[in-house]
């Protein structure tokens, strides 16, 4: 299992194909969506138990939730300041959401690897990396772009790969055959 953000990011830029020919094989593959999200659920469950997301906090780092007005509330309130000030103080409107992101990287809330507002975080964030949730199929792009940024879901997807492509590989003799056969 691979923690070292750093490494994890070199080794999904050089999966980037192989990534992505994954992910077209679990939109045609046979499996319902309901049977891959259950792997997922238990790839997730044994593997984010082996990982201390307090040592990595890359996401905190990287990625900027999108606020809703609730998140705002929840946020001002634990923040001690009202919901303009806090706007001002932090926010920028994401016109493509309709919602609000932080305007800086990394979170403005983020000390020493923690969230210092952490029971006030927002969804976005409750929900992070989102591998619990169903539908994965559905979200595929988003998890290719979260493997370089999250070490759970770098290990999932290439525990979900070494799962359901170790079928494939008694038909095919390796990966480039079967990225050949799929031209």
């Amino acid at each position: 299992m691979e923690t070292n953000i750093g490494k994890i990011k070199k080794k999904s830029e050089e999966k980037a194909e192989e990534n992505w020919a994954f992910r077209a094989y679990l939109k045609e593959c046979d499996m319902s969506p309901e049977e891959i999200d259950a792997i997922v659920h238990q790839l997730y469950k044994e593997i984010s138990s082996k990982i201390d997301c307090k040592a990595c906090a890359n996401c905190c780092k990287e990625i900027t939730p999108v606020l809703d007005a609730e998140d705002i509330e929840k946020l001002s309130e634990g923040s001690g300041r009202s919901n303009v000030e806090f706007k001002e103080e932090y926010l920028t409107e994401d016109e493509e959401s309709n919602g609000f992101k932080f305007k800086t990287k990394p979170c403005p809330f983020l000390k020493d690897n923690l969230c210092s507002l952490y029971a006030y975080r927002p969804k976005d964030c409750r929900s992070y990396p989102h591998l619990h949730k169903d539908g994965f199929v559905f979200r595929l792009m988003d998890v290719i772009a979260n493997c370089s940024v999250c070490p759970i879901v770098f290990n999932v997807y290439e525990a979900l790969k070494e799962e359901l492509w170790h079928k494939e590989s008694l038909y095919f003799d390796d990966l480039d055959d079967w990225l050949s056969e799929e031209g």
